[in-house]
């Protein structure tokens, strides 16, 4: 355990770079914030299962293995109810970059952890996550680098892109495993599994019988078509690069695609408003991954001068600040006509973070971040039962002093 908790905090501070999107290995999903009682003395550590019928429907990682997932069952009031997170970890937009996803857990289940620990939302401790602790609870493992949506086969790299076959796949194991059965079901996901909850949100709402309640939850997933610090539009750039290389367009809601560019429907603020099912955006105003990949990548900050800032928000001068209030800006903006529907949820902190629904620290615990009176995962259950309205949107940096921020540094 005292390893565990070491590597843990190890984990927080330093982070693998390297140039560009693809390479980059950050999945702060998997950070490992250490806080009293985050790790407990029973973590729960559950199994990887391969999915044995995917191979032969081509629902396979981009190296042509088995794609897997985690179950933990349910038991007693959940024993009929389903929580099926979608791991996040990035993108590849070319083939340098999909070449070397294929040789990590990220493109491949034979780098894959056999165990997980489930904490947070997937925590089975009530004390830890008072609604869902002893629903079924399900991580479908992230292997094909473009949100579940990919459909294509490079043949002179041998890398599969088959992310939708991978999410058919998965759905059908799990049903099969019970999920037909359930009374309620929740569809997750942090970061680009946060995007992927979005884009499948209604697919997943479609395998049940209309008497199930089933919504969806996107956490750090609200990922901008912004400008950055130069000009320019980084992630739509990268976006682009996704979508086209991996065969996503066929992929996208047609509700966007059918109006829209496939890059255009790659981004949540041009989807959302058309979702169904009804859906809960869990998300920083001041999300760090995109402050340090989308508004200030290297390519747009040559000379550096906001490497301080993007690392660490007390370093930020005036300026960098207002830029960073203008982004909060926008985010509020992509939301505002989502808002609206009143099946529809939002909690939105102004937190320098990325993903909280995981994270034992952010999701409930006795300091956990607060909008009022409530803990993400308060509103979160309370939205999902229908015991009260969610559209929560916190004051502007630095007001809140709830926050949990994320502090990096370069691993050199």
């Amino acid at each position: 355990m005292k390893a565990f908790w070491v590597l843990g905090l190890f984990g927080l501070v330093l982070v693998r770079w390297a140039d560009g999107f693809g390479f980059e290995e950050w999945n702060v999903s998997e950070v490992r914030l250490q806080t009293d009682g985050f790790v407990g003395r029973n973590p729960l550590l559950v199994g990887l299962t391969l999915i044995q019928s995917a191979a032969a429907k081509g629902a396979v990682c981009m190296d042509g293995s088995l794609p897997g997932y985690h179950l933990h069952r349910g038991y007693g009031s959940g024993a009929n109810s389903w929580l099926v997170q979608l791991e996040g970890g990035g993108w590849c937009n070319d083939m340098s970059t999909c070449i070397y996803r294929k040789t990590s857990r990220r493109g491949s289940s034979n780098y894959m952890e056999k165990q997980l620990q489930f904490s947070g939302i997937l925590s089975d401790k009530p004390q830890e996550n008072p609604d869902f602790y002893n629903w079924n609870r399900v991580k479908v493992r992230y292997c094909d680098g473009a949100s579940f949506t990919g459909e294509g086969y490079n043949a002179g790299a041998g890398i599969y892109f088959r992310g939708q076959r991978i999410w058919l796949a998965a759905m059908e194991d799990l049903m099969a495993q019970g999920m037909r059965f359930a009374n309620q079901a929740l569809l997750s996901g942090c970061s680009a599994g946060g995007l992927a909850a979005i884009l499948h949100c209604d697919e997943f709402r479609a395998l049940f019988p209309r008497r199930t309640r089933v919504k969806c939850l996107a956490d750090a997933g609200m990922f901008l078509d912004t400008v950055n610090i130069a000009g320019g539009r980084s992630l739509r750039s990268f976006f682009g690069g996704v979508v086209h290389l991996q065969g996503s367009a066929r992929n996208l809601p047609r509700t966007c695609t059918s109006r829209m560019d496939a890059t255009s429907c790659f981004f949540p603020q041009n989807v959302v408003d058309n979702i169904q099912t009804p859906l809960f955006l869990l998300n920083t105003a001041y999300d760090v991954w995109q402050i340090q990949q989308s508004l200030a990548p290297k390519t747009a900050d040559p000379h550096g001068f906001w490497q301080g800032c993007k690392m660490n928000h007390l370093r930020c001068n005036a300026n960098q600040i207002q830029f960073l209030h203008g982004f909060r800006s926008q985010m509020l903006n992509a939301v505002r006509g989502f808002s609206k529907s009143r099946q529809n949820g939002v909690f939105i902190n102004s937190c320098f973070a990325h993903c909280q629904s995981e994270r034992q620290d952010t999701w409930y615990a006795s300091n956990s971040p607060l909008i009022g009176n409530k803990r993400i995962a308060n509103a979160v259950g309370d939205w999902y039962f229908d015991r009260s309205e969610i559209k929560d949107i916190d004051c502007q940096y630095p007001c809140d002093g709830t926050c949990h921020h994320l502090i990096f540094r370069k691993n050199y």
